[in-house]
């Protein structure tokens, strides 16, 4: 995977992409990103570095992992898996297209690894993809960086004595969101469905939706127990009631910004009201600012209603 393609997404979440784009060229090489490790069960981790949470399955059957960040991070991921276990990585699990949670494909695909993931992330990761929020071209994948194989709704493996249950929801994120289950682990990993502590970003550009965010959210929250740790795409480690609160959080904003376009109002009205604000001390300090925030959910209900007319 070429770097120049990576560096276009954070060095920690999406940081590097909100900036003007002689700025990212300033940004320090993700190669000198620590890695670091969060053990949470006796057989799996999280991995923490640049950009997307990766999550790991460790046994008999080999290494599982989910997302693998960018590609000049894989020595380093790799050097860490191998101090925990010299078995070879198996299978890797895209949650969806974004570079900073498939960056590593190619390398872990020439290392042996088989990449997994939904039918619409191989779709786009094929082709150009235009980011408009960001203002940024994203150039196709080279081959070996695809998925090799795709899913349409769900997937299940049956490995280190463990179910792990992957299944799509529908588009929020992208279009081409999965969530992964280690049901006995009791482990479950959203992608960046969950930016524990900030605003999320809302791919608009590749089909995501505030309400299909919000529909995804709430459905994880009834299928998991308050021991369940939840790895987030995006900041640290969580767990049910953080989770249940990310979900109150998008539904308020999204109910406060739907009245506002029910009443009419333009986009600078309604960023002037300021409907995120009693969120904001708490959620709004991370890549997405609060009226950037505000402005996707905006344009995506703008977008769901003018879908709801022409039916």
């Amino acid at each position: 995977m070429h770097f120049k393609r990576l560096s276009r997404f954070a060095l920690t979440g999406f940081a590097v992409v909100a900036l003007p784009a002689g700025v990212r060229a300033q940004q320090p090489d993700v190669s000198r990103a620590p890695v670091n490790l969060i053990r949470l069960t006796e057989n799996m981790l999280m991995l923490m570095g640049a950009g997307g949470n990766i999550g790991v399955s460790i046994g008999d059957d080999g290494i599982f992992l989910v997302d693998d960040q960018y590609a000049p991070l894989t020595p380093k991921i790799l050097a860490v898996l191998d101090s925990i276990d010299k078995r070879s990585v198996r299978f890797v699990l895209n949650t969806h297209w974004h570079g900073d949670h498939t960056g590593g494909n190619e390398n872990m695909g020439k290392a042996g690894a088989l990449i997994v993931a939904h039918d619409n992330v191989r779709k786009r990761m094929s082709v150009e993809q235009f980011i408009k929020a960001m203002g940024d071209t994203v150039p196709a994948s080279p081959k070996g960086g695809l998925p090799v194989v795709t899913f349409n709704a769900t997937v299940t493996f049956h490995l280190n004595d463990d179910e792990i249950y992957a299944f799509h929801v529908d588009p929020a994120h992208t279009d081409g969101d999965a969530v992964v289950w280690f049901k006995k682990s009791n482990v479950i990993h959203m992608g960046d469905l969950y930016f524990n502590g900030m605003y999320p970003f809302i791919d608009l550009s590749s089909g995501g939706s505030v309400q299909g965010l919000i529909t995804a959210v709430d459905r994880i929250a009834v299928m998991i127990n308050d021991v369940t740790r939840v790895i987030p795409g995006h900041g640290p480690l969580s767990n049910r009631g953080e989770l249940k609160a990310y979900g109150e959080m998008l539904t308020g904003i999204r109910d406060n910004v739907r009245k506002l376009i029910v009443a009419k109002k333009t986009l600078q009205q309604t960023i002037a009201a300021k409907p995120s604000e009693q969120w904001d001390e708490k959620w709004g300090k991370g890549f997405m600012k609060p009226d950037k925030f505000v402005e996707s959910v905006y344009e995506s209900l703008v977008a769901e209603r003018a879908k709801v007319r022409k039916k």
